[in-house]
């Protein structure tokens, strides 16, 4: 029997919070420096092999997308039935998710691998960097399935209370991924300098080894899921909840490399300059944005835990000093990223053009990175209550009533510098909807939670 690790129904909420996040950062730090030494050994290779790279991005992230939308699932679903205390029914689930989520993603990256050509076209990609694409795509997409397997996992182990392992895979994956990039790019002994393929190739090698790792961890060492495959009839029973929350939410991430591909058309107007410096922006933009990240990993398990317990007053009170403390955080960290710019630029561009690109991006874009943190975490607070139409609803408006039109009306008046401050623009309206839209939704949901059930915890909301 698989036993209860943590109850995050009773424990001080922002001690809980700080404990649960720090493990967090700190494997995203080491994930997502990794990333930038990822573009930094493809930007050896050129401006045009870092150009096509940066179209990828789009791509990638909507095979992403899916993985982190069922790993939203699976952690809100289990979460909630560990808060009622219901652990062989989260263990079946747990197993149900990793089945599906492999059965998902690898449909998607054999129809990613028939479509590349006419996929990127319509991305804006020129026969000069074509033939670099598909040289990357084909191998990455294979790394997929290999990567919904420990992002999945690690879901499930952050809904039992633990974030501090799957920090650490998150970490060991990434330093892999790293030390393989020089070998595989640039060749080493008997291995050939695979060019911009070999970044890939780092990719699939360092996912692998995590794969086989959460399944050891989750089977055998924690027995947090089975370790035989389910029938067909249970895998049906137990991914049902999880397809409910995990699709919603699996469809609003995919929104956002939609956007990002729209954006990246856009940008593609001003030249391969300004596509380069806009990738690097954005892999720089995930670092700036790491407390968020792990917040929005952290925060849900938090929720869906209190819901199942139906303690709606540990969720308002988690949700407010979660979002007062990262407005603070990420406006401290704008005022040092605006005056160190031109070092960050200097180690990403070796032509100027880039470089004072990358410097206007970020002398501009992590003004809004505070406001963007409030929508990202309404919008994982609403998965872990188990509204994913709400949450889906919410990336709707954000990418495709504010974010891309405002960003491209500023380029069309003020070109690549108006983009810059419309996105801004966008995430502060934005942020706005988002605090009135989970207020909405919290006093929905305590009228359910008193209607269905008065359980000791519950307390009313003023």
């Amino acid at each position: 029997m698989a036993l209860p690790q943590h109850d995050l129904a009773k424990s001080n909420i922002n001690k809980t919070l700080v404990s649960m996040t720090m493990p967090m950062i700190l494997g995203l730090i080491m994930l997502m420096s990794f990333g930038l030494v990822d573009t930094f050994f493809v930007s050896l290779l050129g401006t045009d092999a870092l150009a096509a790279i940066s179209f990828t991005f789009p791509v990638t992230f909507t095979l992403i997308s899916l993985n982190i939308g069922l790993g939203i699932g699976a952690s809100a679903v289990i979460g909630k039935l560990r808060g009622q205390k219901l652990y062989e029914s989260a263990k079946d689930t747990a197993t149900a998710s990793l089945l599906l989520c492999v059965m998902f993603v690898g449909l998607l990256a054999i129809l990613g691998v028939l479509l590349i050509e006419p996929t990127f076209i319509l991305l804006g990609a020129d026969d000069t960097l074509m033939p670099l694409i598909k040289e990357f795509m084909w191998v990455w997409y294979l790394s997929g399935v290999f990567l919904s397997v420990p992002m999945v996992g690690n879901s499930v182990l952050r809904a039992s209370g633990d974030m501090k392992t799957p920090s650490i895979i998150m970490a060991v994956g990434g330093g892999i991924n790293a030390l393989l990039d020089p070998v595989f790019i640039f060749g080493w002994g008997p291995i050939p300098a695979l060019g911009i393929q070999g970044a890939a190739w780092a990719t699939l090698i360092a996912w692998l080894c995590c794969s086989i790792w959460i399944c050891y961890l989750l089977g055998v060492k924690r027995r947090l899921m089975r370790t035989k495959l389910p029938s067909l009839s249970e895998l049906r029973l137990h991914s049902l909840s999880v397809m409910r929350i995990g699709l919603p939410a699996a469809g609003a991430n995919m929104l956002t490399p939609i956007a990002g591909g729209i954006m990246t058309a856009v940008v593609a107007a001003y030249g391969p300059e300004s596509v380069a410096a806009w990738g690097v922006g954005n892999r720089f933009e995930s670092i700036a944005s790491i407390v968020v990240l792990a917040l929005s990993m952290t925060l849900p398990p938090f929720i869906s835990h209190n819901v199942g317990a139906n303690c709606y007053d540990r969720v308002k009170t988690a949700y407010r000093n979660t979002l007062l403390f990262i407005v603070i955080w990420q406006l401290a960290l704008f005022v040092v990223i605006w005056f160190t710019s031109p070092f960050i630029a200097l180690i990403f561009a070796k032509e100027q053009e880039v470089s004072n690109m990358i410097v206007l991006f970020l002398s501009i874009l992590p003004l809004g990175y505070g406001l963007q943190g409030i929508v990202i975490l309404t919008n994982s607070s609403l998965n872990a209550m188990h509204l994913p139409i709400d949450a889906l609803w919410l990336s709707i408006l954000r990418l495709f009533v504010f974010y891309v039109p405002i960003a491209y009306v500023g380029s069309l008046l003020f070109g690549i510098k108006g983009l810059f401050v419309g996105c801004v623009i966008a995430n502060l309206l934005m942020a706005i909807v988002s605090l009135m839209w989970f207020k909405q939704s919290l006093e929905k949901s305590v009228k359910t939670a008193a209607i269905e059930a008065n359980k000791p915890c519950q307390k009313a909301l003023n």
